[in-house]
């Protein structure tokens, strides 16, 4: 799996001007300076605006992944696309070098909303869109596409967000992704935020969201096999599933974190601190970035297994982690709260949360697992956590 960059298409310009075309070499780049590996099953092209790119720019992307890795046959190739930054012509050229899913950033069916939202698009650009993309989906040129969409919005009512997910399903997306508003350092939102002028909803309004969420698209055919994501059957994404597996990734560009041995890596998040990053790389050489890292913390595969409709095997994950009888129990012991509210539930040898009450209350149970993950860092060499 490989998301190129958390800021893919940020610099400013057009596709084709300088900016992009600097930041594009550069990718290719650390690309082509990457530790080898096996061929890749899923590349995300994600983050900023990477439609940004003009079809060739994306070819040269995938042409330098093809070269480094190899692509195994049958690879999901995912592209982030917003509604006003592609024409039918732009996407017929992304489909042409090898994309076969896309994501599409609607975030709200408000102009209001999106206008607030600093979005460029609105309603009538996101009904075009997807239907350049089912057309596209009906000719069997793409494999599935997504839908974002952001719950828990100031002022948002249960109703009026059941207005957001009909509208939603009668465009025909494979798969849903609903993710819930984060208030970015330097928006409007975090301003309003830090005056006290932002009317999100209460806790129990979210909640009572997110039931919504799960009962309007499990009506709808669509199963929730992540906390943020909704999939009709064969549509899941593999991006998804690998990331929050635990799994090992690459990733490249600008802000960008790659875990290929499961501990994470991060690229610097501005222009200037990765352009000084990648010249660092590259004198270091393969060998150095080569190294491989011991693999990704026990609280780390906890927290993004419960994500996951199936949760984690919690015992085989203590084992491989070499935790003690007494450091598991004591977890349990704190968890125990949320397994008698029936939002988490242990069945056989896995823990899961909830759905859709646990999923939605999810902070809950995983600031338990942080508050005894720390508790029990600094005691490892002595023993056991104290009990709660």
């Amino acid at each position: 799996m490989v998301p190129l960059g958390d800021r893919a298409g940020a610099a400013p310009g057009q596709p084709g001007s300088a900016s992009i075309a600097h930041y594009l070499d550069q990718l290719l780049q650390e690309i082509a300076a990457a530790p080898a590996g096996p061929p890749l099953s899923t590349v995300y092209v994600g983050g900023g605006t990477p439609s940004l790119l003009a079809p060739p720019q994306l070819q040269q992307l995938l042409g330098a992944l093809r070269r480094r890795y190899g692509i195994a046959p049958g690879a999901e190739l995912t592209l982030e696309l917003d509604p006003a930054s592609f024409d039918q012509h732009h996407l017929q050229g992304y489909l042409a070098a090898g994309i076969t899913r896309v994501s599409l950033g609607v975030q709200s069916f408000d102009d209001a909303v999106l206008a607030q939202l600093g979005r460029r698009h609105r309603l009538a650009d996101v009904r075009e869109a997807a239907g350049w993309l089912q057309a596209a989906q009906g000719r069997g040129r793409l494999s599935s596409w997504s839908l974002d969409l952001i719950q828990a919005l100031p002022g948002q009512t249960l109703e009026g967000w059941r207005q957001q997910l009909r509208q939603a399903i009668d465009l025909g997306p494979p798969h849903l992704s609903i993710y819930d508003l984060i208030l970015e350092p330097g928006t409007v939102f975090e301003r309003l935020e830090r005056r006290g002028q932002l009317d999100l909803p209460e806790h129990d309004l979210a909640a009572d969201l997110q039931e919504c969420s799960v009962a309007e698209l499990a009506a709808a055919g669509y199963g929730h096999y992540e906390i943020s994501n909704y999939a009709l059957p064969g549509h899941a994404s593999r991006h998804n599933r690998v990331y929050w597996s635990g799994a090992g990734w690459w990733g490249f560009g600008l802000g960008a974190t790659s875990a290929p041995w499961g501990q994470r890596q991060a690229r610097p998040r501005t222009r200037e601190g990765y352009g000084v990053w990648l010249q660092q790389t590259l004198q270091q050489g393969e060998a150095v970035a080569a190294a491989p890292a011991e693999g990704m913390p026990f609280d780390e595969l906890v927290l993004v297994g419960l994500r996951r409709r199936e949760g984690v095997a919690l015992q085989a994950l203590a084992d491989q982690a070499g935790l003690s009888a007494a450091a598991l129990a004591a977890l349990c012991r704190r968890w125990q709260p949320f397994v008698d509210e029936g939002l988490l539930r242990c069945e056989g040898p896995r823990w899961r949360l909830s759905d859709p009450e646990g999923l939605a209350l999810s902070n809950a149970v995983l600031r338990e697992l942080m508050g005894w993950w720390e508790a029990w860092q600094p005691a490892a060499a002595a023993g056991p956590p104290p009990s709660p």
